[in-house]
């Protein structure tokens, strides 16, 4: 039976079973499950090498694994695209979900289940796209690559990282979509916008190690610990204000119009010096908007202490810094010298650092975004914006090949509540976008250089 958009959602319902989870250790997230469950759905490799693609199982480590499917254009020297996902999830506390993050329950319309939004329903619908054109017998004029990816939850280190390092000519297409975009904003008078993602911000990632007094736990008196300095360390990062960075032209004050606020608060926005305080009026966006706007220093592990009873003479606290366009790493320092100054035992290890890449978006695959999405949404035009967060776009964005975050959603998928369900509590997403999503990228396919 040939591929039709709404064989998506099962297949996302079956992905988020399989479980992916990947907590950062390199035994963690055997993405295999996941590639045997794609494999099964587009018919296996004997079905795949029959329709005239190339298929690549990549494994760099034990259960780690790629699947990479490439079917050859029809017009020499037209432009490759990969679609791009990844097979991976974070952990859940199944505690604090209403269902269970992992039984992928198809609830009053919506898939519930870890990974729904981040990214199993764009994987599963990047992949329904990819059978319906095989199948169609009509060859994309360039050729086409499905890239699904292990590790991107974590790095990406034995993912699109290892691809790109080993096997380049694999993945390194011409143009690319992935992930984080394609929300429907309505604007003053119902003005309709598809949010597409065209670049994301850099990383810094910190480690600060304190170093205090240990001694026995019946006798703390006076004792300034490995804990408390730690504790102190997450109180005045935490608390630390990096300064806003906006602009008055651009993609900022394109989303702020879009959103609805009034010509007098997106004016207090693109202000530098009056956007902190007109945050709060922005109600459900200030989440987002903030992230947005500034330079964010997150303290998201503490580590101090073994044994109860023992007073602990070292601290540790992991900060996530994620960074606006011109800001480096050196940025995060000065931000964090700032806040620590004066606090004794100090020591600043450095993580992973990247910078924040953005594309132009004026080339043919941004058209045949635009061109999709007003097919579904009569009238609506591209919101170009950033992610908050990183992922596999950089791979192709570092290297100035275009890739743009995108899927297509329905109206019920507000961007405030897109933007919270990522690594949230109760992570959903509705039937009708995830097909929606498969139908449009095929679209995309499609469209590229005609439009």
């Amino acid at each position: 039976m040939s591929a039709v958009p709404a064989d998506a959602v099962p297949l996302l319902r079956s992905m988020i079973r399989a479980a992916c989870v990947n907590d950062g250790r390199v035994e963690s997230g055997q993405e295999m499950r996941n590639v045997e469950l794609l494999l099964g759905y587009l018919g296996g490799r004997e079905t795949l090498e029959s329709l005239g693609v190339e298929v690549h199982v990549i494994e760099p480590r034990p259960g780690r694994g790629n699947l990479v499917l490439r079917l050859p254009g029809s017009v020499a020297g037209a432009p490759s695209l990969a679609l791009v996902g990844h097979l991976d999830v974070v952990p859940a506390d199944a505690a604090a979900w209403t269902h269970d993050p992992f039984g992928a329950e198809l609830i009053a319309g919506e898939i519930w289940g870890r990974g729904a939004v981040d990214m199993l329903s764009l994987t599963a619908s990047m992949a329904v796209a990819f059978r319906m054109v095989a199948e169609s017998g009509v060859r994309p004029a360039g050729d086409l690559v499905l890239a699904a990816t292990a590790d991107e939850e974590a790095g990406s280190r034995w993912g699109m990282g290892w691809l790109v390092e080993h096997h380049p000519d694999l993945v390194l297409t011409d143009l690319a979509v992935t992930e984080s975009g394609g929300g429907l904003v309505l604007g003053p008078a119902d003005a309709r916008r598809v949010t597409v993602t065209i670049g994301q911000k850099g990383a810094a990632g910190r480690k600060i190690v304190v170093r205090g007094e240990s001694g026995h736990g019946s006798m703390p008196y006076g004792v300034n610990s490995g804990t408390l300095l730690a504790a102190e360390v997450v109180r005045r990062v935490a608390g630390h204000r990096p300064a806003a960075v906006v602009a008055a032209e651009g993609w900022w004050p394109d989303l702020l119009a879009a959103l609805g606020f009034s010509p007098a608060l997106v004016a207090r926005l693109c202000d530098s010096s009056t956007v902190d305080d007109a945050l709060p009026e922005t109600g459900e966006y200030a989440r987002v908007l903030h992230a947005l706007s500034h330079m964010t220093l997150s303290p998201n592990v503490l580590q101090a202490g073994a044994k109860v009873n023992v007073i602990p003479g070292e601290g540790r606290v992991e900060i996530d810094v994620r960074l606006l366009p011109g800001q480096s790493g050196a940025d995060t320092d000065a931000e964090l010298e700032a806040a620590l100054d004066g606090l004794p035992g100090v020591t600043v290890e450095k993580g992973l650092e990247a910078p924040a890449l953005v594309t132009e978006a004026t080339d043919p695959l941004y058209r045949a975004i635009a061109a999709a999405s007003a097919e579904v949404y009569p009238g609506a035009e591209p919101l170009p914006l950033l992610t908050p967060g990183g992922n596999d776009a950089r791979h192709y964005l570092s290297r100035g090949r275009p890739c743009y975050g995108f899927g297509l959603f329905s109206p019920t998928v507000g961007l405030a509540d897109f933007r919270r369900r990522f690594h949230g509590d109760d992570e959903r997403v509705d039937a009708q976008s995830v097909e929606l999503c498969a139908r449009t990228y095929e679209r995309v396919v499609r469209l590229l250089g005609t439009v």
